[in-house]
């Protein structure tokens, strides 16, 4: 012993603010063991208010008393411990912003029981779960048809990658992606893309994913947009023609009528918006840069073709 005084239960409670109770039941439990006994059978400490102090730290951390105990012992350095629960404590936050996203979905949409139970679930998954959950849409979409392999392989390799301290605005972009991935009708759609894509490569279209066909439309039908040009206007007319031209040079057909009948049948099977928010919602969700949108573009396109 030190010199100093034997405390009694009461004393350390009344020195360290806690309660007689939860010292007795520390005491109990060996984390704060008893030097001796008074004559009358009472529980004296020495030298308890350090440990004391550790312990309320700890157990306010929430550090279980297993693991309390083995500090205490020197089993575990408490950097070690904090180190652990740091970790847990970020994957808690990390569910409760998720589940704060399904809630506020829930509570925008006005769900059904069955929808609810989904977006509790959602809250729940780890990291290789939300991928099954977009390989099985994709699986299903794309299933046994002879689609686009480059444009497979891109959704394939696109896959969420929430991180593990997501933001409100990620945590919400998951809840609407796996949403929108469970939705028939947007299914639907993505299913007849596909069929679309099959039937193109069965009449010999095997020319890759047009990305620069792509950014040609985007900066023609831009600039027509910007000039205020309407597309049924006989000034969209050489808008459309340059784009048309450039088609029939990409897949190698006549520009005719035949292709702006094609091309307009390909404008209305791709241009959904859902699929744009579907590819918007993956940037956020991996921090991405978001893909400015190609829909009043696309829309512009069909209804100058449809004009002539």
């Amino acid at each position: 012993m030190n010199g100093d005084p034997l405390l009694t239960i009461g004393e350390l409670a009344r020195r360290t603010g806690l309660s007689v109770r939860t010292v007795r039941f520390w005491s109990d439990e060996g984390l704060v063991p008893p030097t001796g006994r008074s004559p009358a059978g009472y529980r004296l400490y020495d030298a308890a208010l350090a440990r004391l102090a550790l312990v309320r730290t700890l157990r306010d951390l929430g550090v279980d008393l297993a693991t309390t105990r083995r500090v205490l012992a020197r089993e575990l350095t408490v950097p070690e411990v904090a180190a652990a629960h740091a970790d847990a404590l970020g994957l808690q936050i990390r569910t409760l912003r998720l589940r704060r996203a399904a809630l506020r979905a829930i509570a925008a949409r006005g769900t059904t029981q069955e929808d609810t139970d989904f977006m509790h679930r959602l809250a729940q998954l780890s990291d290789d779960q939300r991928r099954r959950l977009v390989h099985d849409f994709i699986d299903e979409t794309f299933g046994g048809l002879d689609a686009n392999p480059e444009f497979v392989a891109m959704m394939r390799s696109a896959m969420p990658d929430l991180p593990d301290d997501p933001t409100p605005q990620q945590a919400d972009a998951w809840v609407e992606l796996a949403g929108l991935t469970q939705d028939p009708g947007f299914r639907a759609a993505v299913r007849r893309m596909a069929e679309h894509q099959a039937a193109q490569r069965a009449e010999g279209d095997s020319t890759g994913l047009h990305h620069e066909l792509t950014e040609a439309v985007r900066e023609t039908v831009g600039a027509a947009l910007e000039r205020g040009v309407a597309p049924g206007s006989p000034e969209a007319a050489p808008y459309l023609d340059a784009l048309t031209a450039r088609y029939a040079e990409t897949f190698g057909r006549p520009d005719d009528t035949g292709l702006r009948h094609w091309l307009l049948d390909r404008l209305e099977v791709g241009n959904d918006p859902r699929a744009e928010r579907y590819w918007q919602l993956l940037a956020v969700i991996n921090g991405w840069p978001v893909p400015p949108s190609l829909t009043p573009v696309l829309a512009w396109f069909a209804a100058a073709l449809r004009g002539r």
